[in-house]
């Protein structure tokens, strides 16, 4: 408050220098006779503080409202599209596992696949080397390496202990994202040209919790040597190894229809072998265990088969489960 008063005060005697007449109880009368209103002490604050002005640094501008954009409808099904929601009943009516169906004969049946899989993964047994890279092919197409691959995942994805990622890595003829309804989007491939896609950009979420995806990714002319490169040996490192629990399902190509499949068999720690009942001849399915140079467990699945007991065993004790 002082130093208010000290400053009106300056004020004054700059207006009397100025040749201005103060009379506290008269208006003020300048020296060509115009008259204002008298000098109150608020009046001398106001003009001060016309006068004096703050340094830049400290000026203060008003304050501005900034907008933040919303996510456009297109980041939106960008989002949305890395996610699918499986059609239960539509795989259930094509004889596939389902979370519905486990006291069906085909989830019995997948019950006894996975068990040494899941041994051989580490989970309960001794452990093989890279034993969570699963490689599930045939000697010839149509033999049903897909629908194996599926199951295997399908059943997998019900265990406690276990989680599973399956990868389309058939990449010349990639059938999981439409059986499962699922983008095709960026894949295997993708990340092995792409040095701006990250690893879970690829994937692909679904409505099983413990059951993603990894689409085969956008063709490419140079596919074998691509799944035969050193890039390819350090993704399957990054994807064995990044979640302990995790067992990675590959649905590759046929052996003998395409090398693909021998590239992947090389990094492989289990393969499962589909043959199709009498219709895949001795001959084929020699040859085609002959093309997998090295891989220390292979085991063989026999698909299509008319008639098993396995379901009339397992039936007998599933039909007291509840749902």
């Amino acid at each position: 408050m002082s130093s208010l008063i000290e400053q009106a005060a300056q004020r004054l005697d700059e207006l009397r220098r100025a040749g201005v007449d103060i009379d506290p109880g008269q208006p003020t009368r300048s020296r060509d006779g115009a008259t204002d209103s008298p000098p109150t002490p608020e009046a001398m604050v106001v003009a001060l503080g016309g006068r004096i002005q703050s340094p830049p640094h400290t000026a203060r501008k008003p304050q501005e409202i900034v907008a933040v954009p919303r996510e456009s409808p297109a980041a939106d099904a960008s989002i949305r599209s890395r996610h699918v929601d499986i059609n239960f009943g539509w795989l259930k009516s094509r004889g596939f596992v389902t979370p519905e169906s486990t006291s069906s004969q085909i989830a019995d049946e997948f019950r006894i696949i996975k068990r040494p899989i899941i041994r051989n993964a580490g989970h309960g047994g001794l452990r093989v080397k890279n034993g969570n890279l699963v490689m599930v092919t045939s000697a010839l197409p149509s033999e049903g390496k897909t629908f194996t691959s599926l199951n295997l995942a399908l059943s997998l994805a019900t265990e406690i202990d276990s989680t599973v990622l399956l990868v389309d890595g058939d990449v010349a003829h990639p059938s999981i994202p439409e059986l499962l309804g699922a983008p095709h989007g960026p894949g295997l491939l993708d990340l092995l040209t792409r040095d701006d896609l990250d690893f879970q950009d690829a994937l692909v979420k679904t409505n099983i919790d413990k059951l993603s995806l990894l689409p085969a990714g956008s063709r490419h002319r140079r596919s074998t040597e691509l799944l035969a490169s050193e890039q390819m040996a350090s993704l399957l490192r990054e994807i064995a190894s990044r979640y302990p629990d995790r067992i990675i399902i590959f649905d590759s190509p046929p052996l003998l229809a395409t090398t693909e499949a021998r590239v992947l068999a090389g990094n492989m720690g289990q393969i499962l072998m589909v043959v199709a009942a009498d219709s895949t001849s001795q001959h084929a399915v020699n040859q085609a265990l002959a093309t997998i140079e090295a891989c220390e467990v292979v085991m063989m699945v026999l698909n299509k088969a008319t008639r098993t007991d396995v379901g009339t065993y397992y039936g007998y004790y599933a039909g007291d489960e509840p749902g």
